[in-house]
């Protein structure tokens, strides 16, 4: 259920970043607010973005439906197109919420050092995951609240360069909020919560479906660009910026099955993984299938088919076996059912009904933006950063399972030393050489 309740005391962008008495616990967004945003007001909210793709677009708009004092001041991107495109949809969507001179428009691999340079609040980190430990230091070293999307790194060592910045965020009493939006919808959290209450005793056996298309066609090589410029248009296929997309995708899947053993780690993890429609090198060294199995302390097996494939069957749901009854979720149609082994049934819908749960269906996208807010507010800002980089770990460690054709244990994944940059992230130029890569051979790959 959500974390706050409406209320129209005015608050100062001076409080909002230093309020933190009693008085404000408890508090939520701001209403009442003009639908013209004046990004000088005392009570206005100002953000910045670094990765204004899809999905930083994205996030911009759900930030700004979350508080209507939120007011967009930066931007920044490494391609001049696409920050010139996420400015306009979001200026057209938004006109009243969007106060981006030109000269806080930051084009380049620094954009994220002169974003978070300019007078915001909270930095949306929205960039391809490659580069996503290295943002979140800075962040959190210029003293900014952080929007994080998922996952937090590609490998291993990204994971633990990224936890000593998410440590340094609770010194600060910084913010980081993630873009593990399943864990913000009402009726996940009502259901993973009868789950957590034993309704159908222990979780056994835990199976989730992330079964899809391709994302986008690779797109065509301009002889102009160099080799960098080529995986950065197309960094989706190239598992040193995405993760491959068991970890940039499929993490939702992996989290949610994480929720539901409580988020406790993992013993060891075997998967299969490979390429059967991806064989031109326009794809990178990207798989297009993964199978995972995960095996936890108490016996359970947490099990996730991943698959981007054109014209096949697709599937987004979780199928969860208890000690003493069954479950099923479809996160995208009004499904969520949990049967005992007696016949009770429980289940959750917007009127609720015998057996359910009434509740509403929100915009989960949205409400990690409103929390975000109402957290900071509180003078309690929310730190999510342990539970991303677990999750993250863990589609990671599938990954790694898949490539190298092991079984791999916890334990040996949180040490490992992998590190899949090609080049260090912060003294990069869209002239820095990249070596085209090669597709991780089971057997073959091995895990340093």
């Amino acid at each position: 259920m959500p974390i706050m309740t409406n209320t129209t005391n005015p608050v100062t962008r001076r409080s909002f970043l230093r309020r933190g008495t009693a008085g404000l616990a408890g508090a939520a967004l701001v209403s009442g607010f003009p639908h013209v945003v004046n990004a000088q007001a005392a009570n206005a909210i100002r953000i910045g973005i670094v990765g204004c793709g899809g999905r930083g677009s994205g996030a911009l708009t759900d930030s700004m439906n979350a508080d209507s004092s939120i007011v967009l001041v930066a931007m920044g991107d490494v391609h001049e197109d696409k920050l010139a495109a996420s400015y306009t949809n979001i200026k057209t969507a938004k006109p009243g919420q969007v106060a981006v001179e030109e000269k806080n428009k930051f084009i380049g691999f620094d954009a994220i050092d002169r974003v978070l340079a300019a007078d915001i609040d909270i930095v949306l980190l929205t960039t391809p995951p490659g580069f996503r430990p290295a943002h979140l230091h800075k962040a959190i070293n210029a003293g900014k609240h952080v929007f994080c999307e998922k996952p937090l790194g590609v490998d291993p060592t990204a994971i633990r360069h990224a936890l000593e910045a998410v440590k340094k965020a609770r010194e600060k009493n910084l913010a980081i909020q993630t873009g593990f939006c399943w864990r913000y919808n009402y009726a996940e959290r009502a259901t993973w919560k009868k789950l957590h209450e034993g309704y159908i005793g222990d979780v056994r056996a835990y199976y989730g479906t992330y079964l899809t298309s391709s994302p986008w066609a690779p797109k065509e090589r301009d002889p102009k660009w160099s080799e960098l410029q080529y995986q950065l248009r197309n960094w989706i296929y190239h598992t040193w910026l995405s993760g491959d997309h068991l970890v940039e995708q499929a993490v939702h899947s992996v989290d949610k099955m994480s929720w539901a053993f409580k988020d406790v780690p993992p013993v060891k993890c075997t998967a299969l993984g490979g390429r059967q429609q991806r064989i031109e090198p326009e794809f990178g060294d990207s798989y297009d299938h993964y199978g995972v199995m995960y095996e936890y302390p108490n016996g359970g097996r947490g099990f996730i088919f991943a698959r981007q494939q054109g014209g096949c069957s697709n599937e987004n749901s979780d199928y969860i076996i208890g000690a003493t009854g069954t479950g099923q979720v479809s996160g995208f149609k009004p499904l969520h059912v949990l049967e005992r082994a007696d016949g009770e049934r429980w289940y959750y819908e917007k009127n609720g009904g015998p057996g359910g749960t009434a509740g509403e269906k929100n915009l989960m996208y949205v409400e990690e933006h409103k929390e975000l807010i109402a957290s900071i507010r509180a003078g309690k800002p929310v730190n999510m950063g342990n539970q991303l980089a677990h999750s993250s770990l863990l589609a990671i460690m599938g990954r790694i399972s898949a490539y190298t054709g092991r079984t791999v244990t916890w334990d040996e994944v949180v040490e490992s030393q992998e590190n899949l940059a090609p080049l260090d992230v912060d003294k990069a130029t869209l002239d820095s050489p990249v070596p085209k890569p090669e597709v991780k051979m089971p057997g073959r790959y091995k895990l340093a």
